[in-house]
């Protein structure tokens, strides 16, 4: 599957891109230099609209696979389309410059603290001036500007929301400094650390940085260590991206059987604020509202059922209301929740309403009216 999915990115990436894809010249105040730059817009883009924006550092390197893992997964998967903007820097070995860090601090040097600025004050606020973009903001970057983008993790409020770091060359101290940083950060962070598994110093660092990060326990944060012993330096990228990429917006998917048994049924919260923190969560991050899937509200279904959570039903039957108006969700389930609560009378209207509306899934107008049939057997009506 692995290689499959690396052919089709492949693939994408070769694909004619011209009519969204632009390159420019970018005077950097910052810098006090010109930069070449890469922006890529989705074909179907519209200002009515918000996008998450990805920064990808090491564009000569990274910029075409990122740009085919957003297309394909937006294509196919259901997620958001993204703008991307890369950064070039292999002209005179710019990204060793631009990047730079001091041996005895870890910190970037004169020339790095511009970079940081130039991205930070003048990239990203350029982006936003020019389109719609979202609250949620990634960067990508390999060996020394994967190190790079870990920087943005120092601030009070950091300016990404991900983090892709594709065999990162790490400066002096990262190893505690990164996991500091993601505990005490009060917001939601997803944080990919991918490495081609070859033995050595990068990988015995890789490993301390994992064993760090697997302790923090707290609520936000995203963390993923995927290691690619097949990969070498030039296909580590298409290995890792791909799936980064399928991890940080898999909430747009919908609840996958693993994901109903060890969150879902393991929690000891209602059923339903499950599902209501995660249109919440995709709210807050991508700026809009995704409609409920179907099969988001069948597993918050099962989960109350499950778990015997009859309050959750109540909530959920007033979500379905108003995503699938015209069915017989909203009431049918209304329905059986005045059912268990002992109001047969309540239950026996609200069946009624259901089987006037549409059948869906694994309602039929059959089911209500058994339903109907039973309360009436039960209790005299």
């Amino acid at each position: 599957m692995k290689r499959l999915l690396s052919a089709l990115l492949t693939a994408a990436s070769l694909m004619p891109l011209s009519a969204q894809v632009k390159q420019e010249i970018f005077e950097s105040f910052k810098l006090q230099e010109r930069r070449d730059v890469t922006y890529y817009i989705p074909e179907n883009y519209t200002p009515e609209k918000q996008y998450p924006l990805v920064v990808v550092l090491d564009a000569e390197r990274l910029f075409h696979q990122v740009v085919a893992a957003s297309r394909y997964h937006s294509k196919y998967q259901g997620m958001p389309e993204a703008l991307i903007v890369g950064i070039h820097q292999e002209k005179d070995e710019l990204r060793w410059y631009d990047c730079a860090f001091e041996e005895d601090t870890g910190l970037p040097s004169d020339k790095g603290k511009g970079f940081f600025e130039f991205i930070g004050l003048e990239i990203v606020p350029y982006m936003v001036s020019a389109y719609n973009v979202a609250p949620f903001k990634m960067i990508i970057g390999y060996d020394i500007t994967a190190n790079f983008g870990n920087y943005y993790l120092f601030k009070e409020r950091s300016l990404f929301n991900a983090f892709i770091s594709i065999s990162p060359l790490l400066a002096p101290e990262m190893e505690s400094r990164i996991p500091q940083r993601l505990a005490d950060l009060e917001q939601q962070i997803f944080y990919h650390l991918i490495a081609d598994g070859r033995p050595g110093p990068d990988l015995q660092r890789f490993n301390a940085l994992d064993a760090q990060i697997r302790q923090i326990n707290r609520d936000g944060l995203h963390y993923y260590y995927d290691l690619y012993p097949e990969a070498d330096e030039n296909a580590i990228g298409a290995y890792g991206i791909g799936k980064a990429w399928d991890r940080t917006f898999s909430l747009f998917k919908p609840i996958s059987p693993t994901e109903y048994r060890e969150k879902i049924l393991t929690s000891d919260e209602p059923v339903f604020n499950y599902l209501e923190n995660k249109y919440a969560t995709i709210e807050d991050l991508f700026g809009f509202r995704k409609r409920v899937e179907l099969d988001d509200i069948l597993a918050i279904y099962a989960g109350c059922r499950k778990k015997e959570d009859t309050e959750s039903l109540k909530p959920l039957s007033d979500l379905c209301k108003e995503a699938f108006p015209d069915t017989m969700l909203g009431f049918y389930f209304e329905a059986e929740y005045y059912e268990q609560m002992g109001e047969p009378k309540k239950a026996l209207r609200t069946f009624e309403k259901a089987f006037g509306m549409e059948e869906i899934d694994f309602l039929t107008k059959e089911m209500a009216l058994e339903k109907m049939d039973a309360l009436k057997a039960d209790f005299g009506f």
